[in-house]
């Protein structure tokens, strides 16, 4: 097995991941090569894809959205993701035991109450059979229908065992800020066959790899999968990492060179590159990665310099505030900043208004 260096792991995530050089491939085809991108906050995805895309537009991703080709949901560790439509429709089955995991923990339990979960998801599905419904109209009925129990944590139970699709209005850019007004709809029972596990091993290692058991297992939610990985056998080539550990990957992936150059790029809060493994060293080191992920469920946007993170920034909605975590070199703060100033008119960006047509002269 070929002993591979942290920086050459650092190079394969940054190839595979379209951070060593910007592609021209449609946003759509980049979304299915990153299975998902984390979308916890609306806006982030379009900043994600804007660092992997060649001339990558708002209305690149707007449209995709509107047109139902991708889809905002739960759906990776129980938490927000876009997908394209026809990728959620395969995958969510194969992830729900996940999202049902996190329903069955004590915080949804307690507020049922002795509720039956059927008796949930059978109440939710009847409210929803009329059409799309707003999430605080979903709760404010749960809660008539069951008294005593809060109706936000029951809409939330049921979005978390149901696949509900949410308005591309509110899935798409936007104001910055998690947004309450999301309207929710039921996904089509359509026939599709889920994606088998192996699959979405292999789709893991093409965005993710080299990678461990323990990192799809991380990435996915999903446990016990050193079976599954067993009986794919030869169809996967192995590596050995800086920790001696046992590292998979696709017989066919490219491996670049240890020394290509990486260029600064800017990563949204909740990137891809940096949630794709158990061990994020390849990306952050332990330390710095206490700057960037000081809660569990906080993930702030990232600088890398040389493939690594090596500090943070935010949006202050006029600039862009930097903040590495020690002193850059001349050249790396030339182009730290480059970036952020090729950046700012993205974020800056705001939607036209759409003003109703004036009725026609008489």
């Amino acid at each position: 097995m070929t002993l591979l260096s942290r920086r050459a792991l650092n190079r394969a995530l940054l190839h595979r991941q379209f951070l060593l050089e910007r592609t021209d491939r449609t946003p759509l085809d980049v979304i299915r090569r990153l299975v998902a991108l984390q979308a916890q906050e609306p806006n982030w995805p379009y900043l994600g894809l804007w660092s992997r895309i060649r001339g990558f537009t708002h209305a690149d991703l707007t449209t995709l959205l509107a047109d139902g080709r991708v889809v905002r949901s739960s759906l990776l560790r129980s938490t927000q993701h876009l997908a394209a439509a026809d990728d959620f429709r395969r995958l969510r089955p194969l992830l729900q035991p996940v999202l049902d995991r996190t329903a069955n923990s004590p915080y949804f339990r307690r507020n049922r109450n002795g509720l039956p979960a059927a008796a949930l998801m059978a109440d939710g599905r009847a409210l929803l059979d009329a059409g799309p419904l707003a999430r605080k109209d979903l709760a404010r009925r749960l809660a008539a229908r069951h008294p005593d129990r809060d109706g936000r944590i029951l809409a939330g139970e049921f979005e978390l065992r149901t696949p509900l699709i949410h308005d591309p209005a509110t899935a798409s850019w936007g104001r910055w800020g998690n947004r309450t007004s999301i309207t929710v709809t039921t996904l089509p029972g359509d026939g599709v066959e889920p994606a088998a596990t192996q699959d979405l091993i292999r789709r893991y290692l093409a965005a993710f790899g080299p990678a461990t058991v323990a990192d799809v297992q991380a990435w996915s939610g999903l446990t016990r999968l050193n079976d599954v990985v067993a009986d794919m056998g030869i169809g996967l080539r192995h590596h050995t990492g800086p920790d001696g550990r046992v590292l998979l990957d696709l017989p066919d992936a490219h491996l670049p060179d240890p020394h290509t150059p990486a260029p600064v790029r800017l990563l949204p809060a909740y990137d891809n590159a940096l949630l794709g493994h158990a061990d994020r060293t390849r990306i952050i080191s332990d330390e710095d990665r206490k700057q960037v992920m000081p809660g569990r469920a906080l993930v702030h946007s990232t600088i890398l310099v040389d493939g690594f993170v090596r500090g943070t920034w935010t949006f202050t909605g006029d600039d862009i505030r930097l903040a590495p975590f020690r002193p850059l070199a001349k050249a790396e703060q030339q182009a730290v900043d480059d970036e952020a100033n090729r950046m700012l008119p993205f974020l800056r960006y705001r939607e036209p208004e759409r003003r109703p047509l004036s009725p026609p002269a008489r």
